[in-house]
């Protein structure tokens, strides 16, 4: 079974797919400073998945390119969204079977970066944490830039959580 959290994630995720639904190329290209535009915000989120569940649990990245050009800190740009969605379905499909695998257990054992000291650890529990945070403050922040656009019949709260993402315990 997959694990709540894991739930909990998928569920995040088709809720940022649905603040970009209907967003056109030249929309989602647009910038209000000092924020970055939607595109990237896609690309962003597709680069931190590949980072934590990829670099960090195999050294490796799939698309190298994604995470030169929107890992926190990286220019701003105005990529294709078309191109950043592709990025990001690559890159949550090939984790998706790996995530599966997920347990209490294995959410909670303690792994040292890469290039981390003797006292820098994680747990892929709180770093599963860090993704869904992260996601939600980029959706809020993808509809106020769609507000800004002058976009209507815009989603106005949380989708069908009971439904798709219900509590469940561990």
């Amino acid at each position: 079974m997959t694990h709540p959290l894991v739930l909990q994630l998928r569920f995040t995720r088709s809720e940022f797919q649905r603040a970009l639904a209907g967003v056109q190329e030249g929309d989602a290209q647009r910038r209000f400073l000092p924020m970055n535009c939607i595109s990237w915000v896609a690309g962003h989120m597709a680069d931190q998945e590949q980072r934590y569940w990829f670099r960090l649990r195999q050294g490796k990245l799939l698309l190298p390119e994604i995470h030169t050009g929107f890992k926190y800190g990286a220019p701003a740009s105005t990529p294709p969204l078309a191109a950043m969605q592709e990025a990001w379905s690559t890159i949550t499909q090939a984790a998706d079977p790996w995530l599966d695998t997920l347990t209490s257990d294995l959410l909670q054992e303690r792994h040292q970066p890469h290039a981390g000291g003797p006292d820098d650890f994680f747990t892929f529990g709180s770093l599963m944490q860090r993704v869904i945070y992260h996601y939600w403050y980029h959706t809020g922040e993808i509809m106020s830039i769609r507000q800004l656009l002058g976009h209507a019949n815009l989603p106005e709260f949380v989708g069908n959580i009971d439904d798709e993402a219900p509590y469940l315990p561990e």
